[in-house]
């Protein structure tokens, strides 16, 4: 019933800034400066991703700059004492790089940044070979739909199969992303599952139903 989501693809930036596993320190903080980008993808065998360098890495070198860390420091953080020490990409990277394909759901990416923890994802093909990079910023763009591009899907998907008929008067209105549906309906044990299928169209913020008189209140769960 429902439309095909929206993948990796669909957002994610192609023109991707890269560097070499033997590119030096000044050389990545210069190009992420040029570029405007807090990481980018390490690349070996000319385009095959093997890790991913960050300001996080890179920070490291500032803040074990002046200090002398007591032993108990020492053994907790070895691997960000060993990359403060370090001049290449290749020793700074995190390896491997959490990649993602093009074909991932915006869903299965957004899920896969919070696992890991990271900002950003190398799109990769099936060889490794780097294709793009989504970030954060591009997984949000789904919800700058247009709000009456929202109201068509749903009324589309939604609301024209499991509200069909003439004894059923259901309206949507969709403002900032939020859906509501106005109206009556012959069986409002419908109007959760229609909740929880909107919810799943990209886009949308949240979803709310307001019956008229002559259909019963029903509660759209969370």
């Amino acid at each position: 019933m429902r439309g095909a989501p929206h993948t990796v693809g669909d957002v994610m930036t192609r023109s991707v800034a890269s560097v070499a596993g033997e590119a030096a320190f000044k050389e990545i903080v210069r190009l992420m400066r040029d570029r405007r980008v807090s990481g980018l993808p390490v690349l070996e065998d000319g385009d095959r991703v093997v890790g991913v360098v960050s300001e996080a890495d890179l920070l490291l070198k500032e803040e074990f700059r002046d200090s002398d860390p007591d032993r108990r420091t020492q053994l907790r953080r070895l691997p960000d004492l060993w990359k403060a020490g370090a001049l290449t990409a290749r020793e700074l990277m995190t390896s491997p790089a959490v990649t993602v394909r093009a074909g991932t759901t915006l869903a299965d990416a957004a899920g896969l940044m919070a696992r890991h923890r990271v900002k950003r994802l190398p799109v990769v093909d099936e060889q490794g070979s780097l294709e793009g990079v989504v970030s954060r910023a591009d997984l949000l763009r789904v919800f700058l739909r247009d709000d009456e591009e929202l109201a068509e899907q749903v009324r589309r998907e939604v609301v024209a199969h499991l509200f069909p008929g003439p004894r059923s008067a259901v309206w949507v209105e969709v403002r900032d992303g939020v859906v509501r549906l106005v109206g009556r309906v012959r069986d409002t044990s419908l109007v959760p599952a229609a909740a929880r299928l909107i919810r799943a169209v990209e886009g949308v913020v949240d979803v709310e139903f307001a019956p008229t008189k002559e259909a019963s209140s029903a509660p759209v769960p969370p």
